[in-house]
């Protein structure tokens, strides 16, 4: 009886496995029996999306993330990828314009003394062509690549943050980019070579108080109507405006604007809301207020609020005339993602290769318990981090440039590059401030890095707030970009013609079948087989080998978990940011250690960078587990949850927290003089002078390392009793005490006495008198000591 009921239930089983296949093999059959039910209820379900919504989720393109999205990298594609170079005339300007400009500032002085640029350093921007890399030569600019505009920001931002900052916006999202892509030909001739020689200083007016993330909700409005320009009755808008946080709106002439426009007179055509609209608004235009400032953490470029009520323009003040009236938030969606790549990945990257630079010189220097603290394992872990860190986000930083130079506007890598770059920068600053102490907390003019503590939440908070870019925009956005049946089953649905949408909803659903299918199998054999035998189509490092293969493990999972993720909660997805935001980590994660990757390889695979590249993977690919560990501990359908840990972790988690050995190699790539330290932090701008807060401290490690063989017998000696009861065998004055009991020579002793000297300048504290900075008025109160 057993036996023929295994033979009814196994015959029962294979009509059905007949049935299901011929589902697949007769497209008609399908169609009408599974598809059209399933696209039925999908139509009525999907929310109708506006031309807003639209626009932002189709903006740019889809590069290597899309790669990660699908499952399966093609690593010989990523490889054959061209590692971004600079032409001999960027690398003139990187060499020779950005170092002088970089004498020119103090960043004391700046952000202490002047509030500001001083006004050689305004002057000398602007005749350099500082304000024009991004224009081509034909309109007097620069012509440069993405990636020498990188390599711009970043050297600068070794420097000082109002310096990049100044720099970065005019070549950013802004009225030249705009204006390139979208302006008049007469708006490109008369704005661009003025923008190009510093004659015109542009600023963009987005964000209100009232819609600061959420963009797309600005209150600020444009009426169309007639009015009076330059003596003559002309049609044009009147516009309200209320704006804050803008970088340059104090010193700008030119100020681009957006605002919704409506024409409720129908002076322009049927439409009543054109929708948001770009233009350009000289600063001097009656009505236009851009007379205040803030102060953005005291960095001191210049930001502020802007202002105008009713304040009448033409249309031909519109970016691109009146043709491009209501097409501002396409205009600026398609834009976004190329100087979102830029900016703040550049500026960061630079603050973070200054960290590393000074803070690691400065742990070799810097004794205590008469030992350099870069040897403590307590500081050798946070070095580590700032080594690690510093190596992975410089490469982020590289490709991402670099794909905007291969004619990309890559949405979801440009988000994840803003996010990750920002917060582990602000890792390595934090942790270079534990690392130098006391040096750290009190300002002044040898204070190297007080400033950028005090700035870290700048990069953090614009160009789309991290919070909101994690939890919203990573995953949310590029699950419908960079997955390969999302979007073309979302565009089926919407098809207005219902006959050619069920065809093209039938050719995406059953592709996306198989596509999540082959996934579920790909996560567990490469589970259960730890990825050993995962291919790697690509000639890579032997010692990166393993590291190709579990991300082809993390993409597969992540592919499927995604699916499954978007099967069972649907729309609710959007409203769980947690679970999105853990879905994009994984990623965002994977992204990181794409580019890490590369890097190690376009660099030649030298040995001794290694060590970083093996701990900031390492590092990523922890995280990547975790935020698996944290999409499924959540999952809100619990026997699902079960399901989904068996498949993708079949014997467990593959990975634990970075190796302390691994991580001690690296913190001695900081404190040691070398090629890898050099590469490292390549783009620092190095003044190597006393008077310098960071060129000191470069002499001082030079001095340190000239004296560390002739300190160590000094220390043998004292260890030997040669110097007791000598009160002056302290920590301070024992070389002194050693030349005169005879245990260095003169020679040495000029060695050690400038190595002291030098010493003594680092780890000194910047004081004042005690009423420095008190206002005249209080001065007497404040003198409570005189009486």
């Amino acid at each position: 009886m057993f036996d023929s009921f295994l033979s009814v239930f196994g015959l029962v089983m294979l009509v059905l496995a007949g049935l299901l296949l011929l589902l697949f093999l007769l497209p008609p059959l399908r169609r009408n029996l599974v598809t059209r039910p399933i696209f039925a209820a999908y139509r009525k379900v999907l929310p109708q999306m506006s031309d807003t919504e639209r626009e932002a989720l189709e903006a740019g393109t889809v590069w290597w993330e899309g790669e990660l999205f699908r499952g399966k990298p093609d690593w010989r594609q990523w490889q054959n990828y061209p590692t971004p170079r600079l032409t001999p005339a960027e690398q003139s300007f990187l060499d020779h314009e950005c170092m002088a400009v970089c004498r020119l500032v103090d960043d004391w002085q700046v952000t202490h003394e002047l509030y500001d640029l001083s006004a050689e350093t305004w002057r000398y921007l602007k005749d350099k062509g500082f304000f024009g890399m991004i224009i081509p030569q034909r309109y007097g600019g620069l012509g440069f690549s993405a990636y020498a505009h990188s390599q711009v920001v970043t050297r600068l931002s070794t420097r000082s943050a109002a310096l990049s900052v100044s720099v970065m916006v005019p070549n950013s999202l802004g009225p030249a980019e705009l204006l390139l892509h979208y302006g008049t030909e007469e708006q490109k001739n008369h704005y661009l070579p003025r923008l190009a020689k510093g004659i015109e200083i542009p600023a963009f007016a987005l964000t209100s108080p009232w819609a600061g993330s959420d963009a797309a909700a600005i209150p600020d409005f444009g009426v169309v109507g007639q009015g009076i320009y330059q003596g003559k009755a002309v049609l044009g808008m009147y516009v309200t405006w209320d704006k804050r946080y803008i970088t340059l709106a104090p010193v700008c002439t030119l100020l681009g604007l957006a605002f919704r426009l409506y024409d409720p007179d129908g002076l322009l055509g049927d439409k009543k809301d054109i929708g948001i609209t770009c233009a350009l608004v000289p600063y001097d235009h009656p009505g236009v207020d851009t007379g205040r400032r803030h102060f953005p953490l005291n960095a001191m470029f210049m930001n502020g609020p802007t202002r105008g009520d009713k304040v009448f323009m033409p249309l031909d003040f519109i970016i691109g005339g009146p043709a491009m009236a209501g097409q501002g938030w396409r205009m600026l969606m398609e834009c976004l993602a190329a100087g979102r790549s830029i900016s703040l990945p550049s500026c960061n990257t630079g603050m973070a290769q200054a960290t590393a630079r000074a803070v690691g010189a400065y742990a070799r220097v810097r004794s205590q318990f008469k030992m350099a603290i870069g040897r403590f394992e307590g500081v050798e872990e946070a070095l580590t981090r700032i080594g690690a860190y510093t190596y992975m986000i410089d490469a982020v930083r590289t490709m991402t440039a670099g794909a905007v130079d291969l004619g990309e506007k890559p949405s979801v890598a440009s988000a994840i590059a803003k996010y990750h770059v920002t917060e582990r920068a602000r890792q390595v600053v934090n942790d270079g401030m534990d690392v130098i102490g006391g040096k750290g907390i009190c300002l002044g003019p040898s204070n190297f890095l007080g400033r950028a503590y005090q700035q870290t939440p700048i990069g953090i908070t614009v160009e789309g707030a991290n919070i909101l870019t994690r939890s919203l925009i990573i995953f949310g956005q590029g699950a419908i970009r960079c997955h390969p049946w999302l979007q073309a089953e979302m565009r089926a649905a919407q098809e207005a013609d219902a006959r050619q949408g069920l065809l093209a909803f039938d050719r995406a659903l059953f592709g996306h079948i198989r596509f999540a299918a082959a996934n579920k199998w790909r996560t567990l054999w490469l589970g259960l087989t730890g990825s050993h035998f995962a291919r790697v189509d690509a000639d890579v490092a032997p010692e990166m080998r393993r590291y190709y293969q579990q991300l082809n493990r993390f993409a597969a999972a992540f592919a499927w978990l995604a699916d499954v993720s978007l099967l069972v909660l649907g729309g609710s997805v959007k409203r769980r940011e947690k679970l999105s935001a853990r879905l994009g980590d994984i990623l965002s994660q994977m992204y990181l250690i794409s580019c890490t990757l590369k890097r190690y390889e376009a660099e030649g695979r030298q040995a001794e960078d290694a060590p970083l590249a093996h701990w900031a993977i390492w590092d990523a690919m922890y995280k990547a587990q975790e935020a698996f560990d944290g999409v499924i501990a959540n999952f809100p359908v619990r026997f699902i949850a079960a399901f989904l840990h068996r498949i993708i972790f079949p014997w467990g988690h593959p990975y634990v927290v970075p190796s302390d050995a691994v991580g001690q190699q690296a913190a001695k790539r900081l404190i040691t003089p070398s090629a890898t330290r050099d590469r490292l932090t390549a783009e620092c701008f190095i003044e190597p002078l006393e008077s310098d807060p960071v060129g000191v401290i470069e002499l001082a490690l030079a001095a340190t390392l000239e004296a560390e063989p002739i300190e160590a017998r000094i220390r043998a000696a004292e260890k030997a009793g040669r110097f007791d009861g000598n009160p002056q065998a302290n920590v301070r004055d024992i070389a002194s005490v050693a030349f005169e009991s005879g245990v260095i020579d003169a020679a040495e002793y000029e060695v050690m006495k400038r190595r002291n000297r030098l010493r003594d300048i680092v780890v000194r504290v910047d004081d004042f008198p005690f009423d420095y900075g008190v206002a005249t008025a209080s001065k007497p109160a404040a003198n409570r000591l005189a009486a």
